[in-house]
Parts: C-alpha cells; structure tokens; sequence
C-alpha cells in the first residue's frame, strides 16, 4: 500500500484523504463538492487495511450497523428473558424444569430448554454482551485515534481547496481599504475561541473536548458491560432465596457451605381493626382479610470451621443471633439477608395408625415427617409399614398416575405397605386427605389419619454484589459522555487571507446556526462579506430547479 504524496510535498499516509499538513482534499474526495469532516479525512483502519482475516474481524466489529444489531439482539433477548420468572424467583423446592413444564406447559419447556429461565448468566447471551462489548472497543479505536492524529497536528494554514469546499464559505474582495482582523479576533476571544495565528491566517477554536464525548460513553459502556459479565464469575454475584422452617438449619445459597442459617422463630404482626391505633385500616381489612403489619424471622447465623468431606458432618461455629426484619437486612461478609415472604403453616408431620378395618383395634401409630420421611417404620412386634412411594404436592396426571407438581407438602400423598403376622406378604394402600384406595384389592388393614403438625416458613432473599461499584462507575462516565457531547459542540473558523482577497470558512460537528451566529457577531460592522451556507443553498438550488421542471 502506497504513501499519498500531495502536492505541498507532505508524504501521507495510505488512505488519508485530506493532507495532514496543507489540508488539500487527495484522491476521489476532489469529486465531492463538500469534505467529510468526521475524521478530518484521517484514515480509519477499517477502511484501509481488508485484505487478512485479522482485517476481516476488525471491519465486521467496527461496523455501527453491527453494533446496533446486537444491542437490538440483546433487548430483544432480554425481553423475552422477562415474561416468565427467572429461576433464583421460582420455588427451590422444585427443579427448573419441572417448574417451567408443570406450571407453562410446552411453552414453559421450550423457555427452559432455550435458557431463557436464567438468561443473564447462559452462554449464549453472554457472548452476544462480550460481542458488544469488543464492537464498542473496536469501533472506539478505530475512530479515536485518527480523529485525535487530526486534530491535535491540524495546521492554521489551509489549502484553498479546504476552505472553499466547507459548508460554512465566503470570499471578501480587497479594495483599496485593508480590513483590520484585530477586531475579529477579539470578539472571537470574547466568545471563548482559542486563537491561532500563522502567516497571516486565523483559525479560531473550541468546544474540541466535546468531540470526545462519544468515546467517554462507550468507555463508560465497556466498563458497565464488564460489570455485567463479572456478575456470571462465581462469588461476584449472588441473588437467590432461601426458604427456611422453624427450627431448621440450612447452608445459605452462594457461600459454598461457608455459612448456615437457622430459623429460631418466626413471628408475623397483623393489623387488628378493633384496636384504636389500627382502626384506620378497617375498611381495608375488611376487603382484604388479614393485612400484615410487619413480620421478622429469629436467626442464628454460623460458620463452618475448617474443611469436611462430602457426607461427613459439618461442624459449625456460632457467630451472632438476629432479628431479620422487612428492610432490615442480615449483613456480614458482603452478603445480605432480606425478609421478603413467609408461609403460615405448611404442613410438617402427618401421624397415622395402622388399624384392622372390621375390629377397629390399632397395632402401633408412626408419625412422618413430610419434609424428610423415612422409608420404613417398625410398630409392634410383627407389625411394620414401609413408606413406597411419597407424593408432596400429589395430582393425578392426564393416565390418571399420581405424580408430584412441586416438593412442599401442600397436598401430601403415600403409597403405604402393610406387614402383620397375618398377612406377612404386606397389604398396599394409597393415602391421600380424605382419600383412601386399594389398587390390589381390599385390604385387611388400613392407615389411618391421626393428625398433623404444621409450622410457619420464611423466605429470606440471599444478596452479595461486589460489581456494584463498577457498574456505578460505568453509568457515571457514561451520563458524563452524554454531557459532553450534548452540551457542547466543537467549532472552527478559519480566515485567510491572499492578495486580493479574505477567504472565511466554518465548521462544526453541530448546531449549523450557532457557528453563523457566532461569525456574524464576529464580522459585524467591518468589511467582511458574511459567509453563506453551501447545503442550504445547494437544498434550494434543487428545490427550484424541481418547481422550475
């Protein structure tokens, strides 16, 4: 690739299109009536090198058309991410694709087969933000650095052909009277331009910061996208819920079995529209039934000391009691426990006896444990009921076949055999609430209910993020570049001056009316021709010509 040598004799480099020093258009750009400003004419990577594949990739993510594909892929995306519950939000007493297939149907199976149910943390959509992200990257240097080589070694001087193919043009013939420029160029100063003089010829400036604003914000975009990414690396991020029974122990989700937690009590307030200070809310009782006034769970948080094996017991080190209430967090270690739900009694033990259906006399009671029951229970000599089969949350499917739809026992159904002296074989009987049935056969012997215990369950919501602050910082630089680049707008005049003539030339990356508000303020009451619009004159030039025809 060959160096473009103008015809000042300053060698530039291939694919420059405005010469670095005269600015004198090279190349096909003479065909254009008005210069592409963007980049001052610099050479852009993008554009000049596309022969290798390393070419190939950088063109294909400096693209804007691509980067804009996948900031629509990503909304899209999360979009659809937001129209069932993500997976930390569904029960933990469930697995996801159970949950999704059971309470969506097919459309809830294909939602999770896709991993829709846990999209931000899924492969494929954090390549899409990596994606992103190198475009953003890519684009920036491609643009910044040729901008930046163009206007930091911009010259005063400038090539006739520059000036007069600006959008901002005019020419003052010199008569007799010579046009003193001191007093343009200090009402220049007045208006905050930063003055340059060579060889006779000005070139007024500012706002240049303001052309930087664009790169602060992808800046402040890349930094908020790697926050984004760092919430999929394990212990950046953590966001799950913990559902915990009174009196239970349980590891908290994201710690790696560092931290247990355990339920002492839960304690639940309501509203109570006989007492004076709650009267207000009577009406509103009585529409809604029972209103909580405020609810707290009695925890004791530990501590595993030192490491164990799989299976092996874990012993615990207790390091402090607390009232966890609704905006009233547990905090320690970078994480934090929120009170966000509770469960009025759920189901715990159902106790039953085993009885001879004629004679009505019990041979023994077993009690189960709904939350973990045991798979045998031994009751009088000779006498013992193994548990087949345990049904939670118990429906019969579309086959009429009991299955479970969930782990809590809403619905608690068992698959009974029973072993006596006289029927050593065993008997079997399917027990659900208020429902009894022998698929062999009537039976002998029956289970019967005996009762039940419940107790109350708080669900606690496990936050840890330490991308906050980086993303913080992300949003911040980013709402900075916007400033910038809003608020200000980077503007240039040039004046030069020939024999018999003053050549004046305008530009500005935007707001057309401000620089010729600006240059008119400038030139008023002296000699000086006031510069015309070339694109606005070009517009109705085409216009009449179009009513003419």
């Amino acid at each position: 690739m060959k160096e473009v040598k103008c015809d000042c004799g300053h060698v530039n480099p291939f694919g420059t299109k405005i010469c670095g020093k005269c600015g004198m258009v090279l190349g096909n750009e003479k065909e254009n009536k008005l210069i592409d400003m963007r980049y001052e004419g610099s050479a852009r990577r993008s554009q000049t090198y596309k022969t290798t594949i390393i070419d190939k990739i950088w063109n294909f993510f400096s693209s804007v058309k691509v980067g804009v594909t996948l900031i629509v892929i990503a909304l899209i995306a999360s979009a659809i991410g937001t129209i069932l519950p993500q997976e930390m939000y569904i029960p933990s007493t469930a697995t996801p694709a159970e949950h999704y297939e059971l309470e969506y149907g097919w459309f809830g199976r294909v939602y999770y087969e896709l991993g829709f149910h846990n999209l931000y943390s899924s492969w494929w959509y954090l390549i899409i933000i990596g994606m992103l992200g190198i475009s953003l990257l890519i684009a920036s240097i491609d643009r910044f650095f040729p901008l930046y080589r163009s206007l930091k070694k911009q010259g005063v001087t400038r090539h006739d052909g520059f000036m007069k193919r600006q959008r901002i043009y005019g020419v003052t013939k010199l008569e007799e009277q010579d046009i003193n420029l001191e007093e343009v160029k200090d009402r220049l100063k007045r208006q905050r331009y930063h003055i340059r003089e060579e060889n006779g010829h000005i070139l007024a400036e500012k706002g240049r910061f303001s052309r930087w604003g664009p790169y602060v914000n992808h800046i402040g975009l890349i930094i908020f996208l790697i926050g984004a990414l760092l919430r999929s690396v394990p212990g950046m991020y953590i966001d799950k819920v913990l559902w915990l029974r009174e009196g239970e122990r349980k590891e908290i989700p994201g710690t790696n079995g560092e931290y247990y937690l355990q339920n002492n009590e839960f304690t639940l307030e309501v509203y109570d529209k006989e007492s004076e200070e709650d009267k207000q809310y009577s009406a509103a009782i009585d529409k809604t039934g029972t209103i909580a006034k405020t609810y707290q769970s009695d925890v004791t948080l530990y501590e595993r000391k030192g490491e164990t094996l799989p299976g092996e017991k874990v012993d615990l080190d207790k390091l402090k009691d607390y009232k966890i209430k609704v905006n009233e967090p547990l905090k320690h270690d970078h994480y934090a426990l929120y009170q966000v739900d509770y469960k009025l009694d759920e189901l715990s033990t159902m106790a039953f006896n085993l009885i001879n259906k004629k004679t009505e006399e019990k041979y023994g009671s077993l009690k189960v444990d709904l939350n973990n029951p045991q798979k045998k229970y031994e009751l009088k000599e000779g006498y013992s009921v193994d548990l087949i089969s345990y049904f939670p949350d118990f429906e019969f499917d579309e086959k009429g076949e009991p299955r479970t739809i969930s782990k809590i026992p809403n619905n608690p159904a068992f698959i009974f055999k029973m072993h006596t002296p006289d029927k050593p074989e065993g008997e079997v009987s399917f027990v659900a609430i208020k429902e009894t049935v022998e698929p062999l056969g009537e039976n002998t012997y029956k289970m019967a209910f005996n009762g039940v215990e419940t107790q109350d369950v708080t669900a606690l919501t496990v936050r840890k993020d330490l991308t906050l602050w980086i993303l913080f910082t992300g949003g911040i630089i980013f709402m900075i570049g916007v400033v910038q680049g809003s608020y200000w707008n980077h503007r240039r005049i040039w004046i030069k001056r020939k024999d018999d003539e003053i050549l004046l030339a305008g530009h500005t990356n935007k707001n057309w009316h401000g620089i010729k508000r600006d240059i008119k303020q400038a030139i008023e009451s002296t000699s000086l021709s006031e510069p015309m619009d070339q694109l606005e004159e070009e517009k109705s030039s085409s216009k009449g010509e179009v009513l003419n025809g």
